[in-house]
C-alpha cells in the first residue's frame, strides 16, 4: 500500500514478499481486516499491468456468480478485491489455473482468513501463497517500509545486542499515544485527535457488524455479539475462558465459541498459542487473546488509559506483522507454567528461541527479569538471552542472560 501523508509516501512491509510470490506463484492471496490497506496495495503497488475488479461492486459480483469465465478469462493478471464476498469464485479460478498455469495470473484479496470460512470449500492447495496484511507497524508509519529489528536481533551476537539497538537515530516515544491510534491508516495517519478517531472507529465496528461479518456467517444478535467483543477486548492479554466469557456477556459457551472463532477468522482477535517442546500439547493448551489493533481495542473496551497489556498487543502486533512477511517458518506462542511462571512471548525462529517479557516501567529491576531466567534455564541449548522490553530509556544488561531495552528501540 502507498499512503500520502505530507506529500511522502509509506511504502508496505508485505510489499517485498509480495512480488516474490507473483513471480513464483499462479495466484497470490492477501488477508487481512478491512482498512488494512490490501485494496491499495493490490491496486497501486503492484507492478505490471494487471485488469483491476473489487467484488464491492454489485456489478462485478453479478457477473462473479453468474459468468465466472467472463470474469477470470483474458490475457495479463487479473486483481481480485474482496474475493470473499463469492466464495464459489475460488473454483473458477483454480480450473483457470489448471488450464493455464501461469506465475502472477491471479491476485486475490479478502477481509477475511479465507482458509477459516466454512463457505470456503476450495483453498487453492499447490496454487496460491498466501500473505497477510496487518494494521501498521510503527515503523510503517513512520516511512520505513517494516517492523522492528527482530531479524538484527537474531542476527547477531548475543554481546551485540545493545550495539545493534543504539545504532539508529531513534528517540523515546509514548506508547499510550501510538496504542490509542493503533495501526489503521487513517486514525494513524490522517485522523489528529480522538474525537475524530472515536468516529472512525465507531462507523468501522458498524461497518464490521452490519455488513463484513455477515459475509463470514449469519449472526442476529449485533448486540450480544458486540458485546462480546467488549468483553474480549477487556480480557487482552489474558487466557481465554470462553465458559467464563459466557457467564459475563449472558450467552452459551457454545455460542461464545463460534463467535470467537468469527472474530479470529476476521482478523479481530488473535489467539496466542502456548509454547511447548511438544508441538501436539501446543494445540490443546490454553490460549492468551489479544486484538488486532489497539486503536480498536481500546475504543471497544471504552479505555481512556491504556494498561500493561496494551504494550504487549503493541508488541504482538509487531512480531505478527514480521512473522507473516517471512518466508522462513515462524512461530510466536507464550510460556507459562503450572507455579505461575509466564514470558508473554516466545518467538520460534531458525531453530532459536527468543524470549520476550513486556513491561511498562520505565525502570525495570531484575525480579522482572525472573521469568525470562527460568525459561532460558529450561531451554538453555536454544534459546537466546532474554528480552525485556520497557517504557525508558536505557538498554542495560540486568542479568548476564537478560537485556532490557526500550520498546521503541526495538519496535
Amino acid at each position: 500500500m502507498i499512503i500520502i501523508h505530507g506529500m511522502k509516501t509509506l511504502p508496505r512491509l508485505v510489499e517485498s514478499a509480495l512480488a516474490e510470490r507473483l513471480r513464483v506463484m499462479p495466484a497470490v492471496i492477501v488477508t487481512g481486516a478491512r482498512q488494512t490497506g490490501k485494496s491499495t496495495l493490490a491496486a497501486e503497488r503492484v507492478s505490471g499491468r494487471r485488469r483491476y475488479v473489487t467484488l464491492d461492486d454489485l456489478d462485478a459480483r453479478d457477473i462473479a456468480r453468474r459468468d465466472p469465465g467472463a470474469l477470470l478469462d483474458g490475457a495479463g493478471g487479473l486483481t481480485i478485491d474482496e474475493v470473499q464476498r463469492e466464495p464459489d469464485l475460488l473454483a473458477s479460478v483454480k480450473r483457470a489455473i489448471d488450464r493455464h498455469r501461469k506465475p502472477g495470473r491471479f491476485l486475490l484479496t479478502g477481509s477475511a482468513n479465507l482458509l477459516l470460512m466454512r463457505r470456503v470449500s476450495e483453498s487453492l492447495a499447490g496454487r496460491a501463497s498466501y500473505l497477510t496484511l496487518w494494521p501498521m507497524t510503527r515503523r510503517e508509519q513512520r516511512g520505513d517500509g517494516r517492523a522492528g529489528l527482530w531479524d538484527e536481533l537474531l542476527a547477531a551476537r548475543d554481546e551485540d545486542w545493545p550495539e545493534v539497538l543504539e545504532a539508529g537515530d531513534e528517540s523515546p516515544v509514548d506508547w499510550r499515544a501510538f496504542a490509542r491510534h493503533g495501526g489503521f491508516p487513517t486514525p494513524a495517519l490522517v485522523l489528529g485527535n480522538a474525537r475524530s478517531r472515536a468516529v472512525w472507529f465507531d462507523g468501522y465496528v458498524r461497518t464490521y457488524l452490519e455488513r463484513d461479518l455477515q459475509d463470514i456467517a449469519s449472526v442476529s444478535g449485533l448486540p450480544d455479539f458486540r458485546r462480546l467483543m467488549k468483553a474480549t477486548c477487556l480480557r487482552i492479554g489474558q487466557l481465554t475462558n470462553q465458559t467464563e466469557l459466557g457467564r459475563d456477556v449472558s450467552l452459551p459457551q457454545a455460542t461464545v465459541h463460534r463467535w470467537l472463532n468469527l472474530l479470529e477468522t476476521s482478523y479481530m482477535l488473535v489467539r496466542l498459542p502456548a509454547f511447548a517442546v511438544n508441538r501436539t500439547k501446543r494445540l490443546i493448551k490454553t490460549p492468551k487473546v489479544y486484538w488486532g489493533d489497539t486503536g480498536l481495542a481500546m475504543h471497544l473496551a471504552e479505555w481512556q488509559e491504556p494498561g500493561g497489556a496494551t504494550l504487549e498487543n503493541l508488541v504482538l502486533n509487531d512480531l505478527l506483522a514480521w512473522r507473516d512477511s517471512r518466508l522462513e517458518r515462524t512461530e510466536l506462542t507464550y510460556w507459562r507454567t503450572a507455579s505461575g511462571e509466564e514470558v508473554d512471548f516466545v518467538v520460534e525462529a531458525s531453530g532459536q528461541l527468543l524470549p520476550i517479557e513486556v513491561k511498562a516501567t520505565a525502570r525495570p529491576r531484575l525480579s522482572d527479569a525472573s521469568h525470562l531466567r527460568s525459561f532460558r534455564a529450561e531451554h538453555s541449548k536454544r534459546s537466546r538471552p532474554g528480552l525485556l522490553l520497557h517504557s525508558g530509556s536505557s538498554v542495560e544488561w540486568l542479568a548476564p542472560d537478560v537485556l532490557a531495552a526500550p520498546w521503541w528501540r526495538v519496535l
